[in-house]
């Protein structure tokens, strides 16, 4: 059936509120399932209303594209890790610019096959080209260095800066004439150095910043997403491309404020390495003066305590320790034991990561609590226990002028009387900043995988601990 402009306005005006208010559930984990539904069917009005129009003219290419993605999108459904989320966000983005940029693409030949073109339609091309293009690639090695494929370490050369000054006023410059002058040959170089700087602005950023990376490229596909919208006179798509892309703008903001940084030198000045191997981790402790601490250890101090915070890192989530935290928390509970849970903005390698890992876990929410909200506690803990987290407790951020986190707001964790840190080694965190945490008296380090150790210690509390 074919649906009138009216009714599809109106359809589009019911997506854009459902759109809305999706966004306002994610902003907390109590009403983000909510938030997910409203969004999943808005996305259902929208499409519907949109294959109902007059100017779908066949079904055939559509019905098989919307078959290979359901059965693409459901594989990775099933089969995807939660710690894999990250990357598979970063890949989603490169879906969104990839097709702003073939849309684009195809836009032009279709208009210039049919003497349609004019400078307003080839400016707004230009625009989704090359921010769709710039999209894609920086999410390929976003994806890249989370996924392991590429080296986390930041990729620095000498006259980096200007390379990709001269790439952007070149890619613009293009951009104008091709607007201009509708120019095949414009559109491809624009194209192709649009991909370039996609590369070159990435590389250089370090694992560190990678969370800050992960919400600027969606602000990115956003912004992509409504250039295309205006390319192809769809209001809808505008309308979502910036609530995509404010949204993630905000979030960048919001994630550069935790760091102490801005987004400038978040961009131009990544930081982050991967430290090698070595001598084993016990061994590296006692020679560096930090002391290690055995599992039993950690359970004598935690069932006499009166409260205890867990602090969980991207550690946590490689081992996929947050359902043993969930054991761990009950039979400490049992014990009339206060357990919470301390979030940092960036711990993890997306935003919310480690919200969604305990929300899996069927952590209670009102045990889970952000930096501002928990910061005051922590001289009132007995315990603190890190798992698999290291930058965002250290104290070098307020403590080493020098250091290059120095001003990033931390968790306070060193204020507690015992801290207990889960880890495999004594390396960095991504930062490749030496933790001053390990170092002070009240800390101890506990050798090993996260979940094996917590296990441990959840088998020790069940059979009466010391």
């Amino acid at each position: 059936m074919d649906l009138s402009v009216n009714h599809q306005a109106l359809a589009y005006l019911v997506s854009a509120i459902l759109f809305i208010l999706g966004l306002k559930g994610l902003t907390h984990p109590a009403t983000a399932r909510r938030g997910n539904v409203y969004g999943m069917l808005g996305m259902l009005i929208a499409v519907s209303a949109t294959l109902m129009s007059r100017e779908v003219q066949s079904y055939g290419f559509i019905i098989a594209g919307v078959a290979a993605g359901a059965v693409i999108g459901g594989i990775l459904a099933v089969r995807i890790q939660m710690t894999a989320m990250p990357q598979l966000v970063a890949a989603l983005h490169s879906f969104v610019g990839m097709a702003a940029v073939l849309v684009g693409i195809g836009t032009f030949l279709h208009h210039r096959s049919l003497d349609l073109l004019n400078p307003v339609l080839m400016g707004e091309i230009s625009a989704g080209v090359v921010i769709g293009a710039i999209t894609f690639t920086g999410s390929v090695i976003a994806f890249g260095k989370l996924q392991g494929l590429l080296s986390g370490a930041p990729v620095k050369f000498t006259g980096q800066h200007l390379l990709n000054a001269l790439i952007g006023l070149a890619t613009i410059a293009l951009a104008v004439h091709f607007a201009m002058t509708g120019n095949l040959l414009s559109l491809v170089a624009m194209t192709l150095l649009a991909l370039l700087i996609g590369v070159t602005l990435i590389i250089p950023i370090g694992g560190a910043d990678m969370p800050v990376i992960i919400s600027m490229l969606n602000s990115y596909s956003g912004w992509a997403a409504a250039a295309t919208g205006f390319t192809l006179h769809n209001n809808l798509l505008i309308i979502v491309g910036a609530l995509v892309g404010c949204s993630g703008a905000i979030l960048s903001y919001i994630m550069c404020k935790a760091m102490n940084r801005s987004i400038l030198n978040v961009v131009f000045g990544g930081f982050g390495s991967e430290s090698g191997g070595g001598e084993s981790a016990g061994a590296q402790a006692a020679e560096r003066g930090v002391k290690s601490a055995s599992v039993e250890d950690a359970v004598y101090w935690m069932e006499d305590a009166g409260k205890v915070i867990i602090v969980p890192g991207y550690g946590m989530a490689v081992a996929q320790a947050q359902h043993a935290l969930k054991e761990l928390m009950e039979l400490l509970q049992a014990r009339d034991v206060e357990v919470k849970f301390a979030i940092h903005p960036v711990a993890g390698r997306m935003p919310g990561h480690m919200n969604v890992l305990l929300a899996e876990a069927d952590i209670p929410y009102d045990n889970v609590l952000e930096m501002d909200e928990i910061n005051p506690e922590f001289p009132g803990t007995d315990v603190v226990l890190v798992v698999g987290a290291n930058d965002v407790v250290n104290p070098a951020a307020k403590e080493d002028s020098s250091s290059p986190i120095y001003g990033m707001p931390i968790l306070e964790a060193g204020r507690a009387r015992q801290v207990y840190f889960l880890k495999r080694s004594m390396r960095p965190g991504y930062s490749g900043v030496d933790n001053l945490l390990f170092y002070q008296e009240n800390t101890s380090l506990v050798f090993g995988d996260a979940k094996d150790t917590i296990e441990g210690m959840n088998a020790a509390l069940k059979g009466g601990g010391h």
